[in-house]
C-alpha cells in the first residue's frame, strides 16, 4: 500500500479518543479532516491580515486581497483552469449548482425542454433542477444504473435527445463510490447541443482533475471535502458560459456602477460574488490545495484504491453484510456503503461509534438512489489520505461486535 501513514501526524483531531478507543474516522465523504497546515493558515490570516478585500487602500486590505485572489489562482491551477477568473467562489457545491440553475437555466429553459440527471445524484444536483422545472415548464429525465451501480451508458441516446438542454452528472457517487462515465455523457450531450453540469464534490478531492480533459461546461466542488474549511466552494465555468450567465445575488462588490434604476455588473468572476466573501476560508482552501499538490493527486488516488481494496476484501468475510457499488476498483472511489443483516443503519453506526469508528448512516442526501436500491438507508465508510489499514480493522471488529449485540451470531 502507498505509505501515507506519516500524514496522520498532520491531523490533530486523529490523535483523540472516542469512547475509550482510538478514533477511526471513516466519514470523509461527508467532510474531510483538516491538517495543521490549513488550520494554521486560517489562524495566521485572522491574527495578521484580517481585513476586507478589494475595497481598501490600506496595507491589511491589500494583503487580504492578495491572499484571497492567490487562493483563487491555486484552486484554478489545481483543476486545470486556464485562468483564475474561471473560478467563482461560492458557499459550496450546492450553491455552485444553484448558481448555474438560476443564472443559466432559469433564463434559458422553456416548456418542452429537458434536463437529464442520473438516479445516483446527490440532492444538490437534483433539487435545484426540480425547482427550475417548476419555474420554466421544462421536464426532468433520468439515466438509470447497471447491475454494478454505474451509470447505464446504453440508454444515453434514448434519454439525452434533441429536447435536452442540460445534463447534470456527478463525477463520483457519494454513496457507492461509482465514478461517472463523464466522457460518454459529454459526447452524448454535445451531439444534441446540451450543456453539461458536473458535481465534482467527491471526484475533485480524490482524483486528478483537468477541466479541459473533462469537457464539461460547469464543474461544482467544495473545499471541505478536500482538507479545506467549510463554508466555501467553487464553480468553474467555461469563460463564454460565465460571461453569458446572469448574477443571481445583488449587493456590494458585484457591480461597477449602481444607479437608482439600473446597475452594471463587475467582470467575471466578481459579478457572482456579492457581499463580503469568505476570505479566511479561501486562504484555508489555498493551503489545502498546497497540501494535496505536495502529495500528488496520482498518489492520492493510488492510496484510495489500495485502502478501498483492503476494506472490500475484509468486509467480504463478514456474514450477512451487503456492500453496494462496483467491484472493479478502477470504476469506484473510496465511499463504501453497506447493510448488515436487518440492523438499521443508524443502530449500526451507533454501535460502531462505541468502538471509536465514525461512519455515516442514512440516505446520504441521495433518497432517489436509496429507493432505487430498495433500502431505507445504508451505513457508509469513506476514506481519504489519512485512512490506514488499522481504521479498516477497527471497522471490521466493530461490525463483528454489532453481529453479537443484535444476535446475528
Amino acid at each position: 500500500m502507498s505509505d501515507l501513514s506519516h500524514l496522520i501526524e498532520d491531523f490533530p483531531i486523529l490523535a483523540r479518543e472516542v469512547n475509550g478507543n482510538r478514533l477511526a474516522y471513516l466519514d470523509s465523504a461527508a467532510t474531510s479532516q483538516k491538517p495543521k497546515q490549513v488550520i494554521k493558515a486560517i489562524s495566521h490570516y485572522y491574527e495578521h491580515t484580517n481585513a476586507n478585500v478589494h475595497r481598501g487602500a490600506h496595507t491589511l486590505a491589500h494583503e487580504a486581497t492578495v491572499a484571497y485572489e492567490g487562493a483563487r489562482a491555486k484552486v484554478a491551477e489545481f483543476i486545470g483552469a486556464r485562468s483564475p477568473n474561471e473560478i467563482v467562489f461560492t458557499k459550496g457545491t450546492s450553491a455552485a449548482i444553484n448558481l448555474v440553475a438560476y443564472g443559466w437555466g432559469l433564463r434559458r429553459l422553456k416548456k418542452g425542454d429537458r434536463i437529464v440527471a442520473t438516479v445516483q445524484e446527490h440532492h444538490s444536483n437534483i433539487v435545484p433542477w426540480q425547482l427550475i422545472t417548476e419555474l420554466t415548464g421544462a421536464e426532468l429525465a433520468y439515466l438509470e444504473l447497471t447491475d454494478q451501480l454505474t451509470v447505464d451508458t446504453a440508454t444515453l441516446e434514448a434519454v439525452i435527445d434533441d429536447k435536452t438542454k442540460i445534463v447534470a452528472i456527478s463525477g463520483m457517487s457519494n454513496v457507492t463510490g461509482a465514478i461517472g462515465p463523464v466522457a460518454e455523457i459529454v459526447a452524448a450531450a454535445r451531439a444534441v447541443d446540451a450543456i453539461v453540469v458536473m458535481d465534482g464534490a467527491q471526484s475533485v478531492p480524490h482524483m486528478k482533475t483537468d477541466v479541459a480533459e473533462l469537457g464539461v461546461d460547469f464543474l461544482a466542488f467544495s473545499a471541505h471535502k478536500m482538507l479545506g474549511p467549510t463554508g466555501i466552494g467553487g464553480l468553474w465555468g467555461k469563460p463564454e458560459m460565465l460571461e453569458a450567465m446572469s448574477p443571481v445575488e445583488g449587493g456590494g462588490e458585484m457591480i461597477t456602477d449602481v444607479g437608482l434604476y439600473e446597475s452594471r455588473w463587475a467582470p467575471v468572476p466578481h459579478k457572482f460574488e456579492a457581499g463580503t466573501p469568505p476570505i479566511a476560508q479561501a486562504v484555508g482552501w489555498g493551503a489545502a490545495v498546497d497540501y494535496l499538490t505536495k502529495i500528488g493527486m496520482d498518489e492520492v488516488r493510488g492510496h484510495e484504491i489500495e485502502i478501498t481494496k483492503y476494506a472490500l476484501e475484509a468486509l467480504a468475510e463478514i456474514p450477512d453484510l451487503t456492500v453496494y457499488g462496483p467491484t472493479d476498483l478502477t470504476l469506484r472511489g473510496g465511499a463504501v456503503s453497506f447493510e448488515l443483516g436487518d440492523i438499521h443503519a443508524h443502530d449500526l453506526a451507533t454501535i460502531l461509534d462505541q468502538d471509536g469508528v465514525a461512519v455515516r448512516a442514512g440516505h446520504h442526501c441521495a433518497k432517489p438512489l436509496m429507493r432505487y436500491l430498495e433500502v431505507p438507508a445504508t451505513a457508509r465508510a469513506s476514506f481519504y489520505v489519512y485512512s490506514i489499514e488499522e481504521d479498516v480493522d477497527q471497522l471490521v471488529k466493530g461490525l463483528w461486535n454489532a453481529r453479537k449485540v443484535f444476535g446475528l451470531d
